[in-house]
């Protein structure tokens, strides 16, 4: 039995991993760091069996090398991050803190513990970053590759894209076998309702408005987040060190395409299933009217970066990765998932009151 390190492992991507992670290495002692900050939340991992939860920075050096030592760790999946560009747009230092202090901290003590100290034996430190290290991307450009110019736009990604740089560095000057990827919008269960998708779904059911920034006509390829689990599992089994790899969905959409999306797919769940006017009486689609009525364009934000596409020809050439959610009805399965599971998202809302 070998042990393995999720950090951030009770955010979104993080607690999709830890259970895909579950089913796929039965056998594995899994260990995740989380802070609990505002995106984390326990209940993300309830029912996972053998998963250990311990709450913590992972900028503790101390408490990080006596995890990797105590416990036999030789694999870190590092998720831990502040993600909300918004959020970085109007307070960047938390961001710089945790991604790029945060990482270092994690870099150094996984050195310490597995070349300075370490016996020898096979370690990894996988580094999930996302596409927007990359830019933007012009409407006719082709999709990012692995070798695409680095050219953040927002705090958010300039503390990514140095935090990806660190993990690089590492590798090249001191041998730590690390992998990193680069990954375009996730979407699916247990994902904080600030992101586009479930804060979209939450505010139909609610009445709410629907605020599409500018012309609603920015562009992003939606990976559906156990499709990313595979590709990160794949990297982190079969992956050459220090190498990059790109992971994408293959539904490159217009912002306003998804959320007309998102709007079918409410209503018609309202359609089958006559129960939710009950649950939910302000939503538009329990007294006969169409989600899309809610739409409200509003000013954009600055800085906002018009395309994102993924070019996944490397991850599929070396590792045989391809997205296997069909994005229309793996919506509508998460658009299930959020009016199934509306305890888990009110109490994370009654905590942010």
């Amino acid at each position: 039995m070998t042990a393995i390190l999720i950090t951030g492992g009770a955010g979104f991507i993080g607690a999709n991993f830890v259970r895909y992670w579950r089913d796929h290495a039965p056998d594995d002692e899994i260990v995740v760091l989380d802070a609990l900050t505002y995106a984390g939340n326990r209940e993300s991992l309830d029912g996972v069996e053998g998963a250990e939860l311990i709450v913590g920075d992972i900028r503790d050096y101390d408490r990080v090398l006596d995890l990797l030592t105590g416990r036999g760790i030789d694999r870190i999946v590092h998720f831990a991050a502040e993600s909300h560009v918004d959020r970085s747009i109007h307070g960047p230092d938390a961001f710089v803190d945790t991604n790029v202090v945060g990482t270092l901290s994690l870099l150094k003590a996984a050195k310490q513990a597995w070349l300075d100290d370490g016996d020898g034996r096979p370690h990894r430190f996988h580094h999930v970053s996302t596409d927007e290290v990359y830019g933007t991307l012009g409407p006719e450009d082709p999709g990012f590759s692995e070798t695409t110019p680095y050219a953040p736009n927002s705090p958010y990604s300039a503390s990514k894209a140095g935090s990806d740089h660190l993990v690089r560095a590492y590798h090249h000057t001191y041998g730590l076998d690390v992998t990193t990827s680069n990954c375009s919008n996730n979407y699916g269960p247990f994902q904080y309702p600030e992101k586009l998708i479930p804060l979209f779904i939450i505010n139909a059911l609610h009445g709410r408005n629907l605020p599409i920034y500018g012309d609603g006509q920015q562009r992003r390829d939606w990976l559906h987040v156990e499709d990313h689990c595979r590709a990160i599992a794949l990297v982190l089994e079969q992956g050459r060190a220090g190498e990059v790899y790109n992971v994408g969905g293959g539904a490159e959409l217009p912002n306003l395409g998804v959320i007309e999306e998102i709007c079918r797919a409410v209503d018609e769940a309202f359609a089958a299933d006559p129960g939710l006017c009950e649950a939910f009486p302000e939503a538009p689609a329990a007294n006969g009217d169409a989600s899309v009525s809610l739409k409200t364009h509003v000013t954009d934000r600055p800085g906002h970066d018009r395309r994102y596409a993924i070019d996944c020809a490397k991850i599929t050439d070396e590792l045989g990765y391809a997205p296997q959610r069909d994005f229309a009805a793996a919506l509508d399965e998460t658009v299930r998932w959020y009016l199934d599971n509306a305890a888990w998202w009110r109490a994370i809302q009654a905590k942010s009151d």
